[in-house]
């Protein structure tokens, strides 16, 4: 399946939108590999990057993205992160909220005259536009997400601005730690 995805001599980057792949992840029943899946992208083509985009907590508690955000960082991947907001619901639960579109928007954008290729892991059809664009300077785009669950992960929007669009269940096991089941 990862063959037919990728080209050799290919520049290509990874744009991962790390709530998004959490919670596919999470639906889906596995737990991601990060450095399983930066080997495969290394060995299949040109690589270029990996950028994982996350928003994070403002306050000074401890955060359980950041043991991940600290190893991904280390390890290859440009970690492009913000500041969640928190704020109350009408319920008076605290909330956070935090969107990294424009942010991976900007970087594909930047990025798309330099590769022939950028995979995107994402299902948010705001990034329709910035695909388009990158599409328009010659960069072939690809969309990893998940229309297994309910609702769908990725918009439709999205998935048919693509160039190619591919189950992110269907390649998972290139990328898996373990089910997470057996945790």
């Amino acid at each position: 399946m990862l063959a037919s995805i990728f080209r050799p001599t290919d520049r290509t980057a990874l744009f991962i939108d790390g709530a998004s792949l959490h919670h596919g992840a999470r639906n889906l029943d596995f737990e991601v590999d990060f450095h399983a899946l930066h080997t495969v992208f290394k060995e299949s083509t040109d690589f270029k990057r990996a950028y994982y985009y996350a928003a994070l907590p403002e306050t000074e508690d401890y955060s359980p993205l950041r043991p991940l955000t600290d190893w991904l960082a280390y390890n290859g991947y440009c970690l492009v992160t913000k500041p969640a907001r928190a704020f109350s619901d009408g319920n008076g639960r605290r909330r956070v909220k935090g969107n990294v579109n424009v942010e991976m928007a900007v970087d594909l954008i930047s990025q798309a005259g330099r590769l022939d290729h950028a995979v995107l892991i994402s299902g948010e059809s705001d990034l329709r536009r910035a695909v388009e664009e990158a599409q328009a300077r010659g960069t072939r785009v690809t969309v990893i997400s998940s229309l297994r669950m309910q609702p769908p992960m990725i918009g439709d929007e999205l998935r048919r601005q693509a160039d190619t669009f591919v189950e992110l269940a269907d390649i998972a096991c290139h990328f898996t730690r373990n089910p997470a089941g057996n945790r």
